[in-house]
Formats: C-alpha cells, sequence, structure tokens
C-alpha cells in the first residue's frame, strides 16, 4: 500500500507556490532592505565626510588669500566658481 501519486502531485504544487508567492517576495524584500541600510553613511564617514568639507573650506580661504595678497594693485580679479555654490561643479 503506497501513497497515492495524486499526494505528491499535490504536495509538489504546494511547495511550488509557497516558495514563488512567499519565498521569492520575502528574498527580494529582504535584499532591497540590505541594500538600503549599506547605502547610508556610517557616523564615523559622516564626521570624516564633514572633517574634509571643514579642511576644504580652510584652503579654499588661505588660496584666496595667497591670491589677493600676490595679485598686482588694480588687476581685476576673476571670481571662482566655487563662490556662488558650495564648491560643486555640477
Amino acid at each position: 500500500m503506497g501513497v497515492p501519486e495524486y499526494v505528491f502531485g499535490g504536495l509538489i504544487a504546494v511547495s511550488i507556490c509557497g516558495m514563488l508567492f512567499i519565498g521569492l517576495p520575502w528574498m527580494i524584500l529582504h535584499y532591497i532592505s540590505k541594500a538600503r541600510s549599506n547605502s547610508a553613511l556610517s557616523e564615523e564617514d559622516g564626521r570624516m565626510l564633514e572633517d574634509l568639507w571643514r579642511s576644504a573650506k580652510t584652503m579654499e580661504r588661505r588660496i584666496e588669500t595667497m591670491e589677493r595678497l600676490l595679485e598686482p594693485e588694480g588687476t581685476v580679479i576673476r571670481p571662482r566658481p566655487s563662490t556662488t555654490s558650495r564648491g560643486d561643479m555640477n
């Protein structure tokens, strides 16, 4: 007395439907949420980026001071592109 063949067919159909309608969406949503959490800057990276931005602004002010000191009197100084934006060249 074996198990009827239609029972195995039903189990396979239920397994496939479960994987298709539960497993696949779970995997997709799981990896989407992982990608979103990894795309944000860590606290340490944010601090380092802020320090680099401050250093760049300080260096920019020093360069502008050096240019002002080295330019001859009466010379028209061309505006720097970073004076109107935050230094972004977009």
